[in-house]
């Protein structure tokens, strides 16, 4: 793991502005929770997570990038086709908790997190059994070293409970 410090100002910016998006996308999740699959509060919830992801990448925040970015990659597909089910928030709602968590726990000089990679995993394939979706898997090399996978991944379909 890279423990090159990275620009200390840059950081607590990046930090501040990822806290007002986690709680713009909180805000998102929420209104879902009043109004299934109100499409201005689904395209808000994934436009905020790739906002997200993309500041995360620009400053080489290989966790937290990641992470925002598989979860809108499992989100895009229901907001593009409202079908963001109330089955399914629950969900959603866990994997921007351990957002939050992640951006709590981002170390201040270095930019990284020093957390294995099995909860966000659980959660998101979790997510995307919720969503009726497949989930990209972490290949097995990386997921024994409990590292980001930067290989192609293999999909894995996972089921819906009762089907």
């Amino acid at each position: 793991m890279d423990s090159t410090p990275l620009n200390s100002s840059a950081l607590q910016d990046f930090l501040l502005d990822a806290q007002i998006l986690l709680t713009k996308a909180q805000e998102c999740l929420q209104h879902l929770e009043l109004i299934d699959n109100d499409p201005d509060a689904c395209h808000c919830l994934d436009d905020t997570l790739g906002t997200l992801a993309q500041r995360a990448k620009d400053l080489g925040l290989e966790e937290v990038a990641h992470y925002a970015d598989e979860l809108g990659q499992l989100l895009a597909p229901a907001c593009q086709h409202p079908q963001l089910e109330a089955q399914a928030l629950p969900a959603v709602a866990a994997c921007l908790t351990l957002l939050a968590w992640q951006l709590e726990l981002v170390d201040a000089r270095t930019g990284r997190l020093n957390l294995d990679t099995c909860e966000q995993t659980q959660l998101l394939g979790d997510l995307a059994n919720a969503l009726g979706q497949p989930f990209t898997q972490t290949c097995a090399p990386c997921q024994a070293n409990d590292h980001l996978c930067n290989h192609p991944h293999v999909a894995l379909h996972l089921h819906p409970q009762g089907k």
